[in-house]
């Protein structure tokens, strides 16, 4: 257990280091190619409810994609996180500028006095952040385990579908029992249907 711990903290101090290394253009080129193949994505565009995130340190950026999918009508749902039960909620975000707030992680999130909480079984498809990803599904995360446990209570009819650069794709991600796929990947480079 504490071994394969220590290969997943491994993986993301060398993504870290990875994606420190890339230009802010490059950051910004790859980010676009990604929003791009999301918005040609078919289970995406036919989506009505959309599980979003906002990024996380060295995640793929998708404040533009929540942007965009407003233009394209769709409900966007973002999670807010709870340290204390290590769980989130999910709540519909309306206007990126008014409805959110510095969340516990360092990262933007819903403030829960302005936005509606959502069920689960709502969503059409979830869009999950991850440090690292495998052409499997597998993923490496911040560490936390809040995906991990948010996967398992998605619907089965909820695409499950994770945003990493190409760089972030390693061959095998280490995984615990309590680890959870994503069913496709999207890069700037390709779409990945778990095998």
């Amino acid at each position: 257990m504490e071994e394969i711990r220590e290969k997943k903290q491994d993986i993301r101090n060398e993504v870290a280091r990875k994606i420190s290394a890339l230009s802010a253009d490059e950051v910004t080129q790859r980010t676009r190619a990604i929003e791009n193949r999301l918005f040609e994505f078919a289970n995406f565009l036919e989506s009505r409810i959309v599980l979003l995130y906002t990024p996380a340190p060295n995640e793929v950026d998708t404040l533009e994609i929540i942007r965009r999918s407003y233009l394209y009508g769709k409900i966007i749902v973002l999670p807010a996180f709870d340290p204390n039960s290590r769980s989130m909620r999910l709540f519909k975000v309306d206007d990126l500028n008014r409805d959110l707030a510095q969340g516990t992680r360092g990262n933007l999130e819903p403030n829960p006095k302005r936005c509606k909480s959502v069920p689960i079984d709502c969503l059409d498809i979830a869009i999950i952040p991850g440090v690292a990803m495998d052409e499997k599904g597998g993923r490496v995360g911040q560490g936390n385990g809040y995906y991990d446990r948010l996967i398992p209570d998605l619907p089965i009819t909820t695409r499950k579908v994770g945003l990493v650069y190409e760089l972030q794709i390693v061959s095998s991600v280490p995984l615990e029992s309590h680890d959870k796929h994503v069913d496709i990947v999207i890069t700037e480079d390709r779409v990945i249907y778990k095998i």
